[in-house]
């Protein structure tokens, strides 16, 4: 294959990337508009996906080669099973639910990436994950002192946050490999 071809393939691939990235960006901006839809809507396919682990849980129990593990793994289908149900069916109790676990959630992380940064203080870059704890601990002291109120923002917010960051992270990559094949197929040509 020519160069000119492949710097011409990889530059349009990239053209898509970068398309790809502004519709997701675009999507995070819309989820971060509508918080409580995208709780709600995240809620309840949460949920159709532990109804979905419950039934496979099930199906294994049947497979099981004892009779302990038989019982462990109906156990684990009826809790998810429920679970899986009060989401789907009870999306705005989930998503309180849902919320209050989130707040917990980020607080553990914030005490574990703490303690990774202190155990690595001499190397390079041990600030960063004190940042990272520091970022963690804020949101979860906020999302859980505004408890059961923060459920109207804070699960849909950080959902269409993160699919924001997803959005301008190809927009960025694309962009810097479109960059380079330019760059390749400029250099070739002279």
């Amino acid at each position: 294959m020519p160069a000119s071809s492949l710097t011409d393939d990889i530059k349009k691939r990239s053209t898509w990337s970068v398309l790809m990235g502004i519709l997701t960006a675009l999507l995070g901006v819309f989820l971060i508009g509508y918080p409580l839809a995208t709780a709600t809507i995240a809620t309840v396919l949460f949920g159709w996906v532990l109804i979905l682990v419950a039934i496979a849980q099930f199906v294994f129990a049947l497979h099981s080669q004892t009779i302990g593990n038989f019982f462990l793994k109906v156990l684990f289908g009826v809790l998810y099973g429920v679970a899986g149900i009060a989401l789907a069916f009870f999306p705005f109790s989930g998503i309180a639910g849902l919320t209050a676990l989130l707040g917990a959630v980020l607080l553990i992380h914030a005490g574990v990436a703490a303690a990774i940064a202190f155990k690595m203080r001499p190397v390079e870059g041990w600030g960063w994950f004190l940042l990272d704890a520091g970022a963690s601990l804020l949101v979860g002291i906020l999302v859980l002192a505004e408890w059961p109120t923060s459920s109207i923002w804070a699960i849909g917010t950080l959902v269409g946050a993160a699919v924001l960051i997803d959005g301008i992270c190809r927009i960025v990559l694309g962009s810097k490999i479109r960059g380079i094949a330019g760059t390749v197929q400029h250099l070739g040509a002279t």
